[in-house]
């Protein structure tokens, strides 16, 4: 296929620093053009790609200083955009809502994928206005406030499966936090529990010109207090090693934060994340995964080989509740889909009862399935 990717202009592509929509948007052109397609990426001039760059503005707008409104490039972008979308077989844009009213008409094929929160009540009308414009969500949680726009699809993030290293030995002794120094993304409750816990903190963030006050007033005179380091920006190749020597990756949240690139980037690292949930019912928290298998008033955690050998999972009614959910598989469906199933019909009507048919021989030591150690076998309070 002939796919032009039409990224944000605010960060190149990828971002030599801060930039999770654009870091994205790399990812899945390079994996696009390394399965064979044939890639336009509409984009900074500063990209690198193996796609066919067409250069958009000289530099990253928020690294230029030299730019003080951002509209008069995108209007340019998608000039440029128009003038050659008949070379191409689907347009997909990045940019939230700029090219709705342009190529809402056109005869190729559009895609959006909407990467920021749509929480606004603002958004409301604009989506009402353009409701046969497809959109992509990046998660469902991200949709909900918008249930009559036109989502065709949720498609979560990923990371390329070599671009992480996981350490399961964290040896710098501190709690991270990644990512950009504003009020909605926690900076000050991130050290107020560095602090309580008595842990060390490293903040690695950028600092937006909007949220330079701030930063200055309400940041910046924590940073001098113990324990608390500032680090900047960082690049893509430090942020590995930045996980990976980190006890966790500290999240602390209080907004509807779309995704959450850098939660996957610590997992993929080896990494814990401590979040907060930010107001999300139990069953839309998306990227947590739920551990179904725990044997109900045992504290036995079962493995999945568990389920493999025959264990069932029964709810506090005794239902088997994976007739709803996964009907053909039940008990050998994904880890996920088991996941998904006990948060959206399970845990939220209490907590989940789960038993097993061979739970009885299993603590008795008659089946010992693999991966699973003598002190995993313990009951509770033993």
């Amino acid at each position: 296929m002939k796919i032009a990717q039409i990224a944000p202009l605010m960060e190149s592509v990828p971002p030599r620093l801060y930039g999770g929509t654009e870091r994205v948007v790399s990812y899945l052109t390079e994996e696009l053009v390394a399965q064979g397609h044939d890639v336009t990426l509409f984009a900074s001039g500063d990209s690198i790609t193996a796609a066919n760059l067409v250069p958009c503005c000289t530099q990253a707008l928020r690294l230029d200083t030299a730019v003080s409104d951002v509209v008069p490039y995108y209007m340019l972008m998608l000039d440029k955009v128009r003038s050659r979308a008949a070379e191409f077989d689907v347009l997909h844009f990045h940019i939230d809502h700029f090219h709705f009213p342009i190529f809402r008409h056109l005869p190729i094929p559009s895609l959006t994928t909407l990467h920021g929160r749509q929480d606004h009540r603002d958004c409301l009308p604009f989506f009402a206005g353009f409701s046969d414009m497809p959109l992509i969500s990046i998660s469902d949680a991200q949709r909900a406030p918008l249930p009559h726009a036109n989502f065709v699809g949720t498609i979560h993030h990923g990371l390329p499966q070599d671009l992480h290293e996981a350490s399961y030995r964290p040896n710098g002794g501190y709690l991270a936090f990644i990512g950009r120094i504003s009020p909605e993304k926690g900076p000050v409750d991130a050290i107020r529990i560095a602090q309580s816990l008595g842990i060390p903190i490293k903040i690695a963030a950028k600092v937006d010109k909007l949220d330079e006050s701030y930063f200055r007033e309400v940041v910046q005179p924590m940073l001098s207090t113990e324990g608390v380091e500032f680090i900047g920006e960082i690049s893509e190749k430090d942020k590995g090693p930045f996980l990976r020597d980190a006890i966790a990756l500290l999240f602390p949240i209080c907004w509807p934060e779309p995704f959450g690139l850098v939660m996957i980037e610590a997992m993929a690292c080896g990494t814990p994340v401590l979040a907060y949930r930010a107001g999300a019912p139990l069953a839309d928290m998306e990227m947590v995964q739920y551990h179904p298998t725990t044997l109900a008033g045992s504290g036995f955690l079962m493995s999945e080989a568990a389920r493999g050998e025959g264990a069932y999972l029964l709810n506090a009614k005794g239902e088997r509740f994976l007739r709803d959910y996964a009907p053909t598989k039940m008990e050998l469906a994904a880890r996920d889909v088991i996941s998904r199933a006990a948060g959206s019909g399970v845990l939220d009507e209490g907590a989940l009862a789960a038993k097993a048919q061979l739970a009885e021989e299993i603590e008795q030591g008659k089946i010992v399935p693999p991966g699973i150690a003598d002190t995993d076998r313990q009951p509770s309070g033993q």
